[in-house]
């Protein structure tokens, strides 16, 4: 009975994204402002290029891996909608992963279920992969490497991970949380030698640690290697250099957006928008080292600020009202989209708050050779540390 009403609810869920599509086709056909991602548009064109033997970079705006326009070629032989159909399936996929990830931590049916729902039936994650956005099947590939590593599974865990890193940079966020999460089980000591040995200590290397670390490597090597072989350096440059060294002056919910704007003509713009991944990376290390152990908690605190801190960052709303007056009708908002991201940052570190203020902290004593950092435990994490 219960994976009946889990399944029942990952099919009800693809078919409310499957007449989303349907409504989609409609409005594309009959309204100004189109329902489709304007990005599905690129994937297309990108597939249509492999299709004749040509590079998917002939397209601009083409700054993904080639696999993703490898495997939407259908869309161009069979099905233009083919590529959304794909995204809503790893979309409801991953509904059911986060189902799955909750009761392998130990958690009731019930409250399983209505995680896995607050996925599967929000409208905004339905809405996404119907347009034709691509980040479903990153959430899968981060979601299953989540699921292997909890399972123990750490040859399976470690290939997907270096899959997921391939197909967009980002999840190399997820690196240090999950290295000191595979740690040997041995207690992490604090002697008179200091912080230096503790720290050479808690980042030696375990067996765990080197199969996650060579599978990762090797997949990640062998996707890349394999796509410069075919595409070069512009492979390199579009799929990963360039979300470093782009400016981003254009319009977009990131607090930063609107400096860069103002400073577009400097020759110091390329210079701060470096410095603008410092308050990321200090976060992210931090995030990474005191809540490893609990890596649902820690993969989202470093997702969220990843996303919170960024230079680029889109989103609904208030925000996209006044994009619409800027965009269609000429008005001068610039001000007031930077507001809204302000808005929306302080909102985003709210969140964060509560939610660590959420978790019960469990001090350690480090005078019986115990964990040097104390990490948030979850209320419905029961499993006792060994």
């Amino acid at each position: 009975m219960t994976v009946l009403a889990i399944m029942n609810a990952v099919t009800l869920g693809f078919m409310l994204r499957l007449l989303l599509i349907l409504y989609g086709e409609w409005q594309d056909r009959t309204m100004l402002v189109k329902y489709t991602d304007v990005d599905y548009y690129v994937f297309t064109d990108a597939a249509e290029f492999i299709t004749k033997g040509l590079s998917p970079y002939l397209h601009p705006t083409y700054r993904y891996t080639p696999l993703l326009a490898w495997i939407l070629q259908p869309n161009i032989y069979f099905l233009q909608m083919f590529g959304k159909l794909l995204f809503i399936l790893f979309d409801v996929l991953s509904g059911y992963l986060i189902y799955s990830i909750l009761k392998s931590l130990g958690n009731n049916t019930e409250r399983s279920n209505i995680c896995a729902y607050l996925w599967l039936f929000n409208p905004i994650a339905a809405t996404v992969s119907s347009r034709g956005n691509a980040e479903s099947i990153m959430a899968f590939l981060v979601l299953f490497t989540m699921k292997m590593l909890h399972e123990g599974k750490i040859t399976i865990a470690g290939m997907f991970y270096g899959l997921s890193v391939h197909f967009k940079i980002y999840p190399v966020i997820y690196a240090l949380p999950v290295y000191l999460y595979l740690d040997d089980g041995k207690k992490k000591l604090m002697t008179d030698s200091g912080i230096l040995r503790w720290m050479i200590h808690i980042l030696w290397p375990n067996k765990k640690r080197l199969i996650f670390i060579t599978l990762s490597v090797t997949v990640f090597g062998l996707c890349t290697g394999f796509c410069y072989h075919w595409y070069g350096w512009e492979f390199l440059h579009q799929t990963y250099l360039y979300h470093v060294t782009r400016k981003d002056i254009h319009h977009n919910f990131s607090v930063y957006f609107y400096m860069l704007y103002l400073i577009a003509d400097s020759g110091y713009i390329t210079a701060i928008g470096l410095i603008t991944f410092i308050p990321q990376m200090l976060l992210l290390l931090v995030f990474s080292i005191r809540y490893h152990q609990n890596l649902p908690l820690c993969w989202f605190l470093n997702t969220f600020t990843f996303v919170t801190y960024n230079k680029v960052c889109t989103s609904q709303g208030l925000w996209l009202g006044f994009a619409y007056l800027l965009e269609f009708e000429g008005w001068n908002t610039l001000i007031f989209l930077w507001i809204s991201g302000l808005i929306f940052f302080i909102i985003n570190i709210y969140v964060m708050n509560v939610i660590l203020q959420s978790y019960i902290e469990e001090s350690y004593d480090t005078t019986d050779s115990e964990y040097l950092f104390t990490r948030l435990k979850p209320h419905i994490n029961k499993k006792k540390i060994e």
